[in-house]
């Protein structure tokens, strides 16, 4: 006979299973598109546009890596192994860049370089040149998308290296000395191989990112899938020839998603033996010292300063919006709701799943745990575009029907793209702080009778206070910056900031453009500054 018990519990263990059924539906409808037919529009993406789409997303992956790697790996071995000029600020302030969005810095770039941006309009006061004359090239090609994206997400690479290399045996180092390396062999041959995981980790957001990008891209005119799968849907009117191509790119994020996955698992190096111990950083001088502190201040000068300084320009001397403005005000509003509105579900979902992989020991947990997080390596528009279509069939079959409610067009499938895409920033936060609880805590309150939400309200709840505001911090961040989701499931006359941003400049009204910009930079800038903090207070062998 079933208790009451009994059904609670076996209630909250169908939590995560439904919840992924509410994940992954919209992916279904995408993936089944492609057993219907493929029409005559095929055709025409198969001989014009299709190796385009193709040929550029693969030398935009390509080239973001590469430079990617060379940003974040050697930032993070700077900062981690020597002591130099402007270590103590840098070895923080490297991350800030996270903070601007891709299309924000591809604005920014278009406003400093076209041919009379402010870069180029300053050479020609400074050195008295003729009008015509232009210094800087045109950033507006797929090399100057490829410098956009490394400079504002190499920081995902940086965060994972750094915190490998701090967490780097100091033995094997001395030991690699002994041996006769020098500090650019050790680099090569002992450091970086031995924290390839955490490379790999970093280096696949920041693939995920540049695949799921629509506007830096689109303002660019660069033919990636994103912009394909756009343009089929509004150019071509055709939203079944859009998925079929969508379906494409989710199969290869899939296969990029498990190659890279499976290649980590098999990466797994062991320090029992080995001793950690905190030791002294090498000090630079000279010209050393000089190339370590201009390495580092680099990225963070292009990635983060120099955009903020052009926008403040914007801004102030070309003021056309006032931050005041009713229309502004409107839009931070409706940024800043849904950003806590989705902060708060995946901070709960994020909390309750990892509340029962803790109690609840299970391969069907831990399954659908991982699957959940897989969100976050889908791209915005292949959500909008399964989320449209699984409320369509939901409105047309029943929901519509029993409570007289239309969810296609509705805030609902804006939320549930969020929370799909954020999930997994809010349970890596909370995974981690319940990894940071002792189970012996448990036990000893089991042992006093306690019940499980009793731990979890009492004990684990104001345990994880940090974690808690942490994973909201950084999902009201990435939910601000969300750009081709919004712009397609938004309801009629809703705008964001991103959606303002990308409006204003899509019809090239860039000094529009700069005062939801900088809110979105403001806004993104609070969870970095935590991000800061927790980079500041480490160090090795701490």
């Amino acid at each position: 006979m079933l208790t009451l018990n009994n059904l609670l519990n076996n209630f909250w263990k169908l939590i995560p299973i439904f919840c992924l059924f509410i994940f992954i539906s919209p992916l279904i409808f995408v993936l089944g598109s492609l057993l219907g037919e493929f029409n005559d529009n095929w055709s025409h993406l198969i001989e014009y546009v299709l190796p385009s789409y193709v040929s550029n997303s693969l030398i935009l992956i390509i080239g973001v890596s590469i430079l990617s790697l060379i940003l974040g790996v050697g930032t993070a071995w700077f900062v981690t192994n020597f002591d130099f000029f402007g270590k103590s600020w840098l070895e923080w302030a490297i991350i800030l860049p996270l903070a601007i969005p891709p299309y924000i810095l591809a604005y920014t770039f278009t406003g400093l370089f076209d041919s009379y941006g402010s870069a180029n309009e300053i050479v020609r006061y400074l050195f008295n040149l003729e009008s015509s004359f232009i210094f800087f090239p045109n950033v507006r090609n797929i090399y100057g998308a490829i410098v956009v994206f490394s400079f504002t997400l190499y920081p995902y690479v940086y965060l994972t290296t750094r915190m490998a290399f701090l967490n780097q045996s100091r033995s094997l180092m001395e030991a690699g000395k002994l041996l006769g390396n020098s500090t650019r062999l050790l680099f090569f041959r002992l450091a970086v191989p031995l924290v390839r995981p955490a490379i790999i980790a970093g280096l696949a957001l920041v693939i995920m990112e540049t695949l799921s990008d629509f506007g830096a891209v689109e303002h660019f005119a660069i033919q990636t899938f994103t912009t394909g799968i756009f343009r089929t849907w509004y150019g071509m009117y055709d939203l079944s020839t859009a998925m079929q191509l969508s379906s494409f790119l989710l199969i290869f994020v899939a296969i990029f998603i498990f190659l890279e996955r499976s290649e980590r698992s098999k990466m797994s190096y062991s320090y029992a033996n080995s001793t950690f111990k905190k030791t002294d950083s090498l000090k630079l001088v000279g010209l050393k010292n000089f190339f370590a502190f201009l390495f580092c201040f680099l990225p963070l000068f292009i990635g983060f300063i120099l955009p903020i300084i052009e926008l403040l320009n914007w801004a102030v001397f070309f003021p056309s919006e006032n931050f005041l403005s009713n229309n502004l005000i409107s839009t931070l509003f409706n940024t800043i709701v849904l950003g806590v509105t989705a902060g708060i579900l995946c901070t709960i979902f994020a909390l309750l799943i990892n509340f029962l992989k803790r109690f609840h020991k299970s391969w069907l947990l831990d399954f659908s745990s991982q699957l959940l997080t897989l969100g976050y390596a889908l791209p915005g528009i292949i959500l909008a575009i399964g989320i449209i279509k699984f409320f369509s069939f939901l409105d047309k079959s029943f929901i519509n029907l029993l409570l007289e409610v239309t969810l296609l067009g509705s805030l609902i499938g804006l939320m549930l793209a969020y929370v799909i895409k954020a999930y997994a920033l809010a349970s890596n936060t909370i995974e981690s702080g319940f990894l940071r609880i002792n189970n012996s805590i448990d036990d000893v309150s089991l042992s006093l009778k306690k019940t499980k939400l009793e731990i979890f309200f009492k004990i684990h709840i104001p345990l994880m206070k940090t974690s808690i505001l942490t994973s909201l911090l950084l999902v009201i961040s990435e939910v601000i910056k969300e750009l081709p989701a919004t712009l397609i499931l938004r309801p009629f006359n809703f705008d964001t900031l991103a959606v303002t941003t990308y409006i204003y400049a899509s019809e090239e009204r860039m000094y529009e453009a700069a005062s939801p910009a900088i809110m979105i930079v403001l806004i993104g800038l609070i969870p970095i500054i935590f991000l800061s903090k927790i980079i500041r207070d480490s160090r090795p062998g701490s």
